[in-house]
């Protein structure tokens, strides 16, 4: 035994005493059970043995107590090597909870801490970045990358508190109040980067699917049935390039499109990009009350069976009222019941589109006014499809959620070529079914009579109107930093007011911008298409991929002609979308 480790030699001399003590003692020492140290003892081979009485009471027994205690540390030693292994992690029961005898063997209250860190590990794995809606919209938190989260509603712990060290999250400690404090960013940031490819599937679609969708039909109307289908195949294809050299700068650079665009071209880039995201974001609202108010005109006359007693203009005004207190919400998580209702009817409204649309061209076939291309406002389908994908402000957040994020660009290609082919087949159908009868609001070429219809286009004008709070929240918040910065209205209620009487006047100017827009909803929708989303998608990516990714001749090249076609492409659906319409 010369050669044997320590912890073996110890427990060879603990088993040899123990085998020349009297019947009815066993091996022991403070603190463990009497037992404990005599593992290899003959009576542990015995079938409910009687209780055995501590050697420690044996005449002179405190002699051997050092040398059993170093004998129950090597056994405890030999127990706790083998944690890593998952099944020594649970008890002995069938449910794996640590029993209170299991705990108190030796190394037991290590076990249950691996145990319970474990637990907590692999809940978090199973946590999609979207368990439910409330958790996707928390996503707009961090809109375009950027932390949008308002000052007025957050409370960040700091190490004092019991935060913990930067990017490090911290289980529960028995100091930390009940009631008062919430999570800090960085511990929210950590836990959400584990969403796994199926759970980050299912948030890319919901990211993509919107209101837009229904703007397509009128879109497929103004450039012929196979124009559409081609353009809607090209935007989906160069949008996936333009999200592939975004995710490349933030590869190499990190951080969200601001921070990229700081890091690669300065400040002015920064100031550039996000200036983009905020008239997007607020094109996107003002065409969602337009929508709203048409949609809610056709539904009136619809129920009065002749004119509508209020005018777009009066529903519009009606908007306003309800927008103006949901755009005081600090924290975009609390419109989650309202934007549960808003995806529950837009489903419910393109369902019904499906089986209408599929029953009638099977029973009677294209409409006869049905044409391949429509050459006096093709244009109009450009800055329309563009609308319908921009999607770029959550690609960052989304991405950063993953827990293998290498994984993430080819699942993003998949659930474009997903989208394109429900947004292509929704306009398709439609226009098959309608020809140059489609309207804008697609829900009014559907049979008036029928209450089921009428209650769908309510319904859908509901969606709409409650989702608007939810895209106006990125870009009141990149405003309201830039103008008055960390100022917190938490402890001053001035300061709060003074907030959210900016933000009614935003609410009001895009009302104001709705009503002049609301005799031309699908040349309004191409314009922020056109103007608004184009810069932002195509052109800012390949820019900055540009200056700092690319270093071989033929990436560079790719980049100056992606940034060139993306301005011409621009410019050119701009001014046509704008002659068209004061020509019309």
């Amino acid at each position: 035994m010369a050669d044997a480790p320590i912890s073996d030699r110890s427990e060879h001399e603990a088993q040899v005493v123990s085998e020349h003590l009297p019947p009815g003692y066993s091996a022991a020492f403070d603190g463990a059970p009497a037992d404990s140290a005599a593992a290899s003892s003959s009576s542990q081979d015995q079938v409910d043995p009687e209780p055995a009485e501590s050697s420690l009471k044996l005449q002179g027994g405190d002699m051997h107590r050092d040398l059993f205690k170093a004998a129950t540390r090597a056994k405890m030693h030999k127990r706790a090597a083998t944690f890593h292994h998952p099944q020594d992690l649970t008890g002995d029961n069938e449910s794996g909870i640590l029993t209170v005898g299991d705990q108190l063997a030796p190394g037991g209250f290590r076990r249950a801490f691996i145990q319970q860190r474990q637990e907590r590990e692999t809940w978090a794995a199973r946590m999609p970045v979207t368990r439910n809606f409330v958790e996707f919209l928390e996503l707009y938190g961090s809109f375009a990358g950027e932390d949008l989260a308002d000052s007025d509603d957050e409370a960040v712990i700091s190490e004092e508190e019991g935060g913990g060290e930067e990017g490090e999250e911290q289980p529960p400690s028995e100091t930390r109040p009940l009631l008062g404090r919430r999570k800090s960013k960085t511990a929210r940031a950590s836990r959400s980067a584990t969403a796994s490819t199926k759970q980050t599937f299912f948030t890319l679609l919901k990211a993509f699917i919107g209101t837009g969708i229904m703007f397509l039909p009128k879109a497929f109307n103004n450039g012929g049935i196979l124009f559409s289908s081609l353009t809607m195949l090209v935007v989906s294809t160069v949008t996936m390039l333009a999200f592939h050299l975004l995710l490349a700068c933030k590869t190499k650079y990190g951080g969200g499109y601001g921070d990229i665009g700081e890091a690669i071209a300065g400040k002015k880039m920064r100031a550039l990009i996000l200036g983009s995201v905020t008239l997007s974001q607020l094109g996107f609202v003002c065409a969602g009350i337009v929508f709203v108010a048409e949609n809610m005109t056709s539904f009136l006359q619809a129920v009065n069976q002749g004119d509508s007693p209020l005018s777009s203009t009066a529903l519009i005004l009606m908007q306003l009222i309800v927008l103006i207190p949901l755009a005081f919400i600090r924290n975009v998580a609390k419109l989650g019941p309202v934007a549960v209702l808003a995806d529950v009817c837009i489903l419910l409204g393109v369902g019904y589109i499906y089986y209408y649309d599929i029953a009638h061209l099977a029973a009677d076939g294209m409409h006869e006014s049905v044409v391949l291309f429509n050459p006096s406002k093709y244009t109009l389908t450009i800055g329309a499809a563009i609308f319908t994908f921009e999607g770029i402000g959550l690609i960052l957040p989304i991405q950063s959620s993953m827990s293998k994020p290498e994984r993430f660009e080819w699942l993003l290609g998949a659930v474009m070529l997903i989208i394109t082919v429900i947004f292509t087949a929704v306009g398709a159908l439609c226009y098959a079914t309608f020809g140059e009868n489609t309207s804008i609001e697609i829900i009014n070429n559907y049979p008036q009579d029928s209450k089921f219809v009428n209650a769908v286009q309510f319904l859908y004008s509901l969606a709409v109107l409650v989702g608007t709070p939810v895209q106006l929240f990125p870009a009141i918040r990149i405003i309201e930093n830039r103008i008055f910065g960390s100022h917190s209205g938490k402890k001053n209620a001035r300061t709060k007011w003074v907030k959210n009487a900016f933000r009614s006047i935003i609410v009001l100017l895009c009302g104001a911008i709705s009503i002049v827009g609301a005799s031309n909803l699908d040349r309004f929708v191409a314009l922020i298409g056109s103007f608004a989303c184009v810069p932002l998608v195509y052109i800012y990516p390949a820019f900055l991929h540009y200056k700092g990714v690319a270093t071989s001749w033929p990436a560079k090249a790719g980049d100056l002609f992606f940034m060139t076609v993306g301005t011409i492409a621009m410019v050119y659906t701009t001014v046509i979308t704008l002659v068209n319409s004061f020509m019309s």
